[in-house]
């Protein structure tokens, strides 16, 4: 059994569906409705709450006035959903990148005053760089000596047992040899770098001052 004020709220929706239908403007009654096209006919509906045609769908929240509130975008696919998180995630992907290039880019001018600074910068790393390979190269050259002089030793046990420290002490050497030889190589293929560094450095200062 319906009541007075079921019946003044179903008369008060059909009053807004009429008028909205035909162009008419909203009764100056309290609240807002939500309108959007009907998928069957293409005519408006309207209601003080959703009507069942717009659920899903892109609708509209009038005053009642009919003047417009807000716009409800439709219910994404799964499809949409996917494209979007996405973009969200490509988004967030680009902000990190851009901050880390201004981190990049305050330490950068935090440690150049001047393109001059720079090319000291750069002297100095090399530098050292040559330094370290000269000392490793110096120790790869003694353990040389060294393995020779054991192999030299070894001639003396031809056809007889060798001794086990002799064993033991070539191959300590060998193994010393492959860890400094391994460690140079390292150090020779920094310091190719060192040059793309700095270069790639004065570049992006040359960018951010104009000098």
């Amino acid at each position: 059994m319906s009541t007075p004020d079921h019946r003044r709220a179903a008369s008060r929706r059909l009053l807004a569906v009429l008028l909205l239908s035909l162009g008419g403007s909203l009764p100056a009654l309290a609240g807002n409705f939500f309108c959007c096209p009907d998928p069957q006919s293409g005519r408006r509906v309207c209601g003080d709450s959703l009507p069942d045609q717009c659920r899903g769908r892109a609708y509209r929240i009038l005053d009642s006035n009919g003047n417009l509130v807000k716009e409800v975008p439709a219910a994404l696919t799964p499809e949409q959903k996917a494209a979007k998180a996405e973009e969200e995630r490509r988004r967030q992907q680009q902000e990190e990148i851009d901050r880390e290039q201004k981190r990049k880019d305050t330490a950068l001018l935090a440690t150049y005053a001047a393109p001059q600074d720079i090319d000291m910068a750069q002297q100095k790393a090399e530098g050292d760089a040559k330094l370290i390979m000269q000392g490793l190269q110096a120790r790869i050259d003694d353990s040389n000596k060294k393995r020779k002089k054991a192999l030299e030793e070894t001639e003396f046990y031809r056809g007889k047992p060798q001794p086990p420290e002799l064993t033991l002490r070539l191959k300590s050497l060998d193994s010393e040899l492959a860890a400094l030889q391994q460690e140079l190589a390292q150090k020779q293929r920094d310091f190719s770098g060192i040059k793309l560094r700095y270069d790639s450095e004065r570049q992006r200062f040359r960018e951010l001052t104009g000098r």
